[in-house]
């Protein structure tokens, strides 16, 4: 499909040179990518979703399912596979979008939400994607670092911290390029490690479940994995406009996929092997490793908190771009970045001494996600016409949208969650329930959108 002459009047064009330049500030903010200025293949989405993964986050989704929630080996496996692999289809069918659209998927989102109505999702994605994860993924790495070289933790989090805000600064093609050199470096080091956990992992150890762990283990595994769907069209958008969307959407799902179940099942198997007492996570998990192994693994953490974080900021960045803030585009950008990374560190640093902060944070990510994705889905899949022209229309509305967003949480959240601090009615009351938070609120959102929409329609059309 290409763009027509027509699609482009309706639409604010990105100004300035960047072709692929990789040492350049990038230009623009959240505007479309000029057709001139497209470059890249589909198959480097593979790293580019490879590498954010390959991090201690990841690792530690799969070290909950075991030791929190008291999954055996293989059930955890299971249930860390599962939501992976549903957050990877719905990233890659977002991520085959980007080529023909060329906007950050928090613009493609207004199609739904309409311009104003949008607000709501991407100052959720803003927050959750700028500060929180920005704050989880700092300090594994700055912990990391820590045990490795001994230098304060406040030190370490400031040299994470400042590695991650320049990258990301940088913008879209330097990001690429850190992720696809930081790639075998990490696949290595994660590799040596993997050698030793699963030679000492204990695969019989008998379970202790708590009521619904399956299904808690498969929301916090899914709300780790969809966490990265609001940030999917941010990296396909630079791609030309011919090109196949699905190999697009192909790539960009198996990075995710590959790197979150191998990563996650090896934190389900180090979560097996008991420990020395009074380590920092991070420490506990290289604790069986041999010296150097250990180093070379503390060392791919740190290198990991960075390939996840520079996405992080630059797409939180482009998330709160798209609430329609008025100043020079790449100021806005460049601020934006800068505000979320000192925030996001500010947030780190009040977690330093207690980095099991964010368990609960995993579980309720995606609380919010489902009744997004339910819109955003069911809207792509109803929509026949071009929608070009609503992208940048300030006057676009679409209530339909956040309506059912806020009817899918309000109804799911309260009702079912299930996490280690709260819990819904119904999940109190039947605890082996679980956490099915994110498959109600889908669920509800989608149908509550797919009535109104078709109603609204009809509505049109008299």
């Amino acid at each position: 499909m290409s763009v027509t002459e027509t699609d482009l009047q309706a639409l604010e064009i990105r100004e300035g040179q960047y072709g692929e330049a990789v040492a350049a500030i990038e230009p623009g903010g959240a505007e479309f990518i000029p057709l001139e200025e497209r470059h890249g293949r589909p198959t480097k989405l593979f790293w580019t979703w490879m590498s954010p993964n390959f991090e201690f986050a990841t690792v530690f989704v799969g070290v909950l399912s075991v030791a929190v929630f008291g999954l055996s080996f293989w059930k955890a496996v299971a249930s860390l596979v599962l939501g992976t692999v549903v957050g990877s289809v719905f990233h890659a069918v977002l991520s085959a979008r980007g080529p023909r659209y060329g906007v950050p998927q928090m613009v493609q989102s207004r199609i739904a939400f309409g311009f104003w109505g949008n607000i709501l999702p991407a100052g959720l994605q803003s927050v959750t994607a700028g500060i929180g994860w920005f704050a989880v993924n700092s300090v594994s790495g700055a912990l990391a670092l820590n045990t490795l070289t001994h230098l304060p933790k406040v030190l370490c989090l400031l040299i994470i911290a400042a590695t991650q805000i320049t990258i990301a600064l940088f913008g879209h093609n330097l990001i690429h390029v850190f992720e696809k050199f930081a790639f075998p470096l990490l696949f290595i080091a994660f590799g040596l490690g993997a050698i030793w956990t699963f030679s000492k992992a204990h695969y019989g150890v008998a379970s202790h479940e708590i009521p619904g762990a399956f299904l808690i283990s498969f929301a916090a595994m899914f709300g780790y994995v969809a966490g990265w769907n609001p940030y999917a069209s941010d990296y396909t958008r630079y791609l030309p406009v011919d090109t196949d969307s699905r190999a697009a959407g192909v790539w960009a799902g198996l990075g995710l996929g590959v790197s979150c179940i191998a990563l996650s099942t090896l934190g389900a198997a180090s979560a097996t092997i008991a420990t020395a007492q009074g380590l920092s996570p991070t420490g506990a998990f290289t604790a069986p490793y041999p010296t150097a192994v250990r180093d070379v693994v503390l060392l791919a953490i740190a290198l990991g908190a960075v390939a996840a974080n520079v996405i992080n900021i630059y797409s939180g960045s482009m998330s709160f771009l798209t609430v329609g803030i008025r100043l020079h585009a790449t100021l806005r950008r460049a601020l934006a970045a800068a505000v979320f990374g000192v925030l996001g560190f500010l947030v780190a640093w009040s977690s330093l001494n207690d980095p099991t902060r964010y368990e609960n944070f995993l579980l309720i990510i995606a609380y919010w996600l489902g009744p997004w994705l339910g819109v955003v889905l069911v809207d792509q899949f109803l929509r026949r016409a071009d929608v070009t022209r609503l992208l940048y229309a300030h006057n676009h509305t679409n209530w339909a949208g956040p309506v059912a967003m806020v009817v899918g949480m309000a109804v799911s959240i309260p009702l079912f969650a299930n996490q280690l601090k709260y819990t819904g009615t119904v999940v109190d009351s039947h605890p082996g329930v679980g956490d099915i938070t994110f498959e109600v609120g889908f669920v509800i959102a989608a149908v509550v959108y797919a009535l109104l929409f078709l109603l609204g329609r009809k509505d049109r059309a008299r």
